[in-house]
């Protein structure tokens, strides 16, 4: 045991669980650096937080620029870099979506969310999906239902939270086969409906446009597209927690693009601003811009330092080009991981959008290959590769790299990959 985690184990809540034992002595773009010398690819970004990789220069230099005039407003002041931000993303964010309420994490942007949800509707009811990961604040942990010790000791939680199989289509939860289910899973909301809460009871259903936490499955279009028209139909507010996949890591700056569907709220989070602590709820002004004064408040959120990181990760995207190269270098790794999963039955799926790529281990019964998992994570460190595991059943590698990454750089990092998946055999 290193000297430091021996002192983080002597101070820090053991709540925490970190990934690995690594201690860091610096990072800079995709490598990191171990206090011992050994250097790392960092395929994890933070938990697909540091989008532009390690100290990238333009976030620096705006963060620099900003510490030198002031630090912190706390609602007392104006200033310009929270207002910048907000129009860019109104610029980038999808139909009419133009109003922001910023915060400093995930949860707290959807804890935002779904208050805002019931404020606006009137209503109570509250539908989220299995396999889901929202937060763990109480609220959030309350739709978060990818691991029961999340909820472990918590109870009760928040009422009138209701929770509909998440459109795992490797792992169907229906026993439907891909692409020819016409969506049979959507048919447990009107279950809901029809035995638990009635539609006009329900102010909001919350879905992430991928599963994250829950193993990096990616819906049919034509799933989100019956899920909007549904909630339409309702007057239920369909939020997407894009929490994870917003901001570029998809290849478009938000998820629910690939879908062609706009949703009634946003949350944003992790890669806004590459690694400084900044989210946000996004909704249109005829809904938010009813939340009427005091309804809801920061003291930390939109902080000025991080709101200037935040319009330099903006800024940098569209000038280096990244939503396309994370577009073409995902398409070159999944090619290739397919490619793997053909050679070696332990791969028993390959999916995701842009970086957020997810590969499913199983057994030769298509059983989750847990072990495997644990195996594979081990080796990839060993060789100098950093990646993580997700899923129900902790059988799914997940590759979440900067956006920044070449097809070069993945190349490596595949090879090693590949590489490691020999430990298996």
């Amino acid at each position: 045991m290193s000297d430091l985690k021996e002192r983080a184990e002597n101070v820090l809540a053991p709540a925490l669980a970190y990934h690995t034992e690594i201690t860091v002595e610096n990072a800079k773009g995709l490598i990191i650096e171990a206090t011992d010398g050994k250097k790392y690819i960092d395929f994890c970004s933070g938990l697909a937080t540091t989008n532009l990789g390690h100290l990238p220069p333009t976030v620096i230099k705006a963060v620099e620029n900003q510490l030198k005039r002031f630090i912190h407003s706390g609602c007392i002041f104006y200033y310009d870099s929270v207002v910048e931000l907000a129009e860019r993303l109104a610029d980038r964010a999808p139909g009419d979506i133009g109003m922001f309420f910023f915060s400093n994490s995930g949860a707290e942007a959807v804890e935002g969310a779904i208050k805002l949800a019931r404020f606006h509707t009137g209503r109570q009811g509250i539908i989220a999906f299995t396999g889901s990961f929202h937060g763990r604040t109480m609220g959030a942990a309350t739709l978060t239902a990818s691991s029961s010790k999340y909820r472990r000791g918590y109870h009760p939680l928040l009422p009138s939270v209701y929770h509909a199989p998440y459109p795992y289509c490797y792992r169907c939860p229906v026993g439907q086969i891909k692409g020819e289910c016409e969506n049979q899973c959507l048919g447990q909301i009107d279950n809901i409906f029809e035995c638990l809460i009635t539609p006009g009871e329900v102010a909001c259903i919350i879905i992430e446009p991928i599963l994250g936490e829950g193993g990096y499955s990616v819906p049919p279009s034509a799933y989100m597209q019956k899920l909007r028209k549904l909630c339409t139909n309702h007057g239920i507010m369909l939020i997407a927690d894009e929490v994870q996949t917003g901001m570029g890591r998809t290849g478009k700056w938000f998820a629910m693009e690939h879908y062609e569907v706009v949703p009634d709220i946003i949350t944003i989070g992790k890669g806004i601003a590459s690694g400084f602590p900044l989210s946000a709820v996004a909704s249109s002004k005829a809904i938010m811009g009813n939340w009427t004064v005091g309804m809801h408040g920061t003291t930390f959120g939109g902080n000025p330092v991080s709101c200037a990181a935040a319009v330099a990760v903006i800024d940098t995207i569209e000038k280096d080009n990244l939503l396309e190269n994370v577009e073409k270098v995902s398409a070159y790794a999944i090619e290739r991981l397919k490619g793997m999963m053909a050679k070696h039955k332990v791969i028993g799926d390959v999916r995701g959008k842009g970086f957020m790529i997810g590969i499913e281990l199983i057994k030769e019964d298509k059983k989750p290959d847990a072990l495997s998992t644990t195996k594979m994570l081990k080796a990839c460190e060993d060789r100098g590769l950093l990646v993580v595991e997700c899923g129900k059943y902790k059988n799914v590698v997940r590759l979440m790299p900067p956006m920044t990454t070449t097809k070069e750089e993945m190349a490596r990092a595949l090879d090693i990959f590949k590489d490691a998946l020999g430990d298996l055999a």
